[in-house]
């Protein structure tokens, strides 16, 4: 990987409406923050069911999977650092834009979906340890939060998301260090950690578990939709995106390590809570209540984090004539894309009302799957698009792997799931055609010769 150098350095941000408030560290934590989400507090469990005390081998799978997607992402971003993500780039390079408006809406479906699954999973048992209240109208009052701090500006929901982080991650910290405890005591068994189940092909049994892995580092994809707001994009997007991939993947090996160690395969299974069942069975004195705090940050971090992605997904969209231009309006002093930020924020709280969205949670994964092979098709595509400015490029084989690896996981979808993705592309379409009848003329008709929005006064 390598950075292209065939162009001169030019200025990365000369036209943005969007403030450059996003630093090298802040964009390494935005995207572990939103890597390392609530899922892996109940992962252990699930990969124990194929692989028994091996869970270190499907989450390094996994990694890898994740990391050839990541490549075409950076390539892109430092390439195109807009915001708007894989929808911008699905624009350059097929020159469809119903194509560019699917992948978007793809994105966008992923996001807010994945915010009402958020805001119910905090608005229920882990608020319950406190406080009673109901599910939904709580649910709904978090998301309104959520958009209040999106709002003030990406600087201040960053910062929050650095102490949110460091919580989260305290929490799988103490796992690994009480496991470890343990171990100086003379407890816990090594030896499950290689320990497949018997009736089970470890190199199969290594792959399915990895479909379910592989959820667990999504989310590195959404800081291609902050792009536009990073300093210096491509001097530090690549250190970040890697470097929160690989510190994931570390823990999240520690963590299968631990849980393995301290626990059998079939206790994991039993547990709705494995790494609360693998602090107590460590015999280190930690209250329950801990970790209920720490999963409630973990969710209220990624329910940050999503929507910042989402309505930064829909602010390029709009820039880029796929919705009205209406989405593109920013706040004067903060610089953040308000209309964009309370139109996602709408459709989140009307999710909340749906209550179960466990099949449209996993639907919403199938389609990032689209979005992953749209972006990784797109780095090749766009070869023969020369900038004037220096930018990352990965080697060749890396996005074409990336697609393979894409469709190798579409197989293990259930039909019912691809009955769901069908139905959702097809509400894209319709809302699609929508945008262009309503909001074509008025879009086209309020941008300058650059391309760009203009503002009223």
């Amino acid at each position: 990987m390598t950075s292209d150098t065939a162009a001169r350095t030019a200025p990365e941000h000369h036209d943005s409406k969007l403030r450059q408030a996003i630093t090298g560290p802040l964009l390494y934590l935005f995207i572990l923050g939103d890597v390392l989400g609530a899922g892996i507090y109940a992962l252990m469990g699930t990969l124990s069911k194929d692989v028994g005390g091996a869970l270190w081998a499907p989450l390094v799978l996994a990694l890898l999977l994740a990391l050839l997607t990541a490549g075409s992402y950076a390539e892109l971003v430092t390439k195109y650092p807009r915001a708007g993500g894989a929808a911008v780039f699905a624009e350059r390079a097929y020159k469809v834009p119903l194509v560019s408006f699917l992948v978007g809406f793809s994105m966008l479906a992923a996001g807010v979906t994945s915010a009402a699954g958020l805001s119910l999973a905090f608005a229920g048992d882990y608020l319950g340890t406190f406080v009673d209240l109901p599910p939904v109208p709580t649910a709904i009052v978090f998301l309104a939060l959520v958009a209040c701090l999106n709002a003030r500006g990406i600087s201040d929901s960053l910062r929050s998301n650095v102490v949110m982080t460091v919580i989260e991650v305290s929490g799988l910290v103490i796992v690994i260090v009480v496991v470890a405890v343990m171990l100086g005591g003379g407890g816990g068994d090594v030896a499950r950690v290689g320990a497949f189940p018997t009736d089970a092909n470890p190199a199969l049994a290594t792959l399915s578990a990895a479909i379910v892995a592989y959820y667990s580092f999504v989310g590195f994809e959404t800081s291609a939709n902050v792009a536009e707001e990073v300093r210096e994009p491509r001097r530090v997007y690549p250190k970040a995106l890697f470097g929160a991939l690989a510190t994931a993947g570390v823990v999240y090996v520690l963590v299968g390590l631990a849980s393995a160690i301290a626990l059998p395969a079939s206790e994991l299974e039993d547990s709705s809570g494995p790494l609360l069942a693998v602090v107590s069975a460590s015999g280190v004195p930690i209250p329950d209540w801990v970790f209920s705090l720490i999963a409630l940050v973990a969710v209220a971090n990624g329910a940050l984090l999503t929507m910042i992605m989402a309505s930064r997904v829909t602010y390029g969209m709009a820039e880029q004539r796929l919705l009205p231009a209406l989405l593109a309006k920013v706040l004067p002093n903060r610089k953040t894309p308000w209309t964009a930020i309370v139109a996602t924020t709408v459709v989140a709280m009307l999710l909340t009302l749906v209550g179960d969205v466990g099949t449209l949670a996993e639907t919403v994964v199938l389609l990032l799957l689209f979005v992953f092979i749209s972006t990784n098709v797109a780095v090749l595509v766009l070869r023969r698009d020369r900038v004037e400015h220096d930018h990352f490029r990965v080697w060749t084989f890396v996005p074409v792997l990336g697609v393979a690896s894409c469709v190798l996981l579409l197989t293990q979808q259930s039909g019912q799931v691809w009955l769901y993705a069908g139905v959702l592309l097809l509400v894209g379409v319709v809302l699609y055609l929508v945008a262009r009848l309503t909001g074509g003329r008025s879009s086209r008709g309020g941008r300058g010769r650059d391309g760009q929005g203009t503002q009223a006064g």
